[in-house]
């Protein structure tokens, strides 16, 4: 399994969206990328994330930046936590979880004694030419977009 690190060039890929768009990696080149994986749409967690995210929305975007969550949620299930929230993010769909293993993101995890398979919550900061500027892996989410926003904030300026 391959996990792009800084300096690497990202994975393309193209995935259905919310609000039934298509989300493809490469037409964003010219711009920066924040790449977010979460587990699952409207969980506690995952939740204050895309709200947190939302939240700089306009902040990235002074900064040529754009932002796009990705799980194996359905489309259809994106749309709903979009309007239950009322994000203002994009949302990809990985249901195969093709994408999610190009990125070294399904990983085992435990819980509660248990093993599974799951998404480890990772966010890549994505250059303008598609290369891997920064990853966190394993991320908490307090502060978490804070310290994304002061990462681009560094490579733009």
């Amino acid at each position: 399994m391959s996990r792009p690190e800084p300096g690497d060039t990202a994975p393309d890929f193209t995935l259905p969206g919310d609000g039934g768009n298509t989300i493809t990696l490469s037409d964003y080149r010219g711009q920066n990328v924040v790449l977010y994986f979460y587990p699952r749409d409207d969980t506690p967690g995952c939740t204050k994330e895309a709200i947190g995210f939302s939240a700089v929305k306009e902040d990235l975007a002074a900064l040529n930046t754009v932002v796009i969550g990705m799980s194996k949620d359905t489309p259809a299930k994106h749309d709903k936590f979009v309007a239950k929230h009322d994000l203002d993010v994009r949302l990809a769909s990985d249901e195969t979880g093709d994408v999610l293993e190009a990125f070294g993101v399904w990983v085992e995890k435990k819980n509660y004694g248990k093993t599974y398979m799951g998404i480890e919550r990772t966010t890549l900061l994505i250059g303008e030419d598609g290369t891997v500027i920064e990853v966190w892996r394993k991320v908490r989410v307090k502060g978490h977009v804070d310290a994304v926003v002061e990462a681009v904030r560094d490579h733009a300026g």
